[in-house]
């Protein structure tokens, strides 16, 4: 496997995991206020609605199929999610919902969202560096890794430990000459 596929697969892991997470808490920030979904009660600025709309435009294709909110919330990129845990939702996303989906994090919510927001735009670069097809040669993968493996611990131990154990990079990174 190729550095490049080795970071492709554990950012894609790691997105999975913390795209669920964040969706849990939200789906539940709804309930308490009285709405059915929150891609509904959601109040995003303009970027954010445009990446909502293209999101249900292809998960129905547009419009040939019922919308399922699986389906929307698997349409939302990773950028979504890395743009959801920015200092722009901090008093309306993250105090009263997001930060529940990080429950192993420093409990200090500014410092937990920063510690998230960072490294989710690190794995973020990193990630579209490699689809990209750019140098990630000269990147420090175990770092990249620790970043992703201690982003999911925050979400549950156990995907620390499962990301850590399925992910290619350590291998690649150090089957790397010097």
């Amino acid at each position: 496997m190729s550095a490049g596929s080795g970071v492709i697969a554990t950012t894609g892991t790691v997105e999975v995991i913390v795209r669920n997470a964040l969706d849990r808490q939200l789906l539940s920030w709804a309930d308490r206020k009285g709405h059915r979904d929150w891609l509904d009660a959601i109040r995003l600025d303009q970027r954010g609605r445009d990446d909502v709309a293209k999101a249900r435009s292809r998960a129905t294709l547009r419009g040939r199929r019922q919308e399922e909110h699986g389906r929307v919330v698997a349409e939302l990129g990773f950028g979504f999610w890395r743009y959801l845990v920015s200092q722009r939702y901090h008093a309306s996303l993250w105090v009263p919902s997001l930060h529940k989906a990080f429950p192993g994090a420093t409990p200090d919510l500014r410092a937990r969202r920063r510690d998230v927001e960072r490294r989710l735009v690190n794995l973020m670069l990193v990630r579209n560096r490699a689809a990209h097809h750019e140098p990630i040669h000269r990147r420090d993968l175990l770092a990249d890794l620790e970043d992703a493996v201690e982003l999911v611990g925050w979400v549950h131990p156990e995907a620390r430990a499962w990301v850590g154990a399925i992910s290619a990079l350590r291998q690649i990174a150090n089957a790397r000459p010097a």
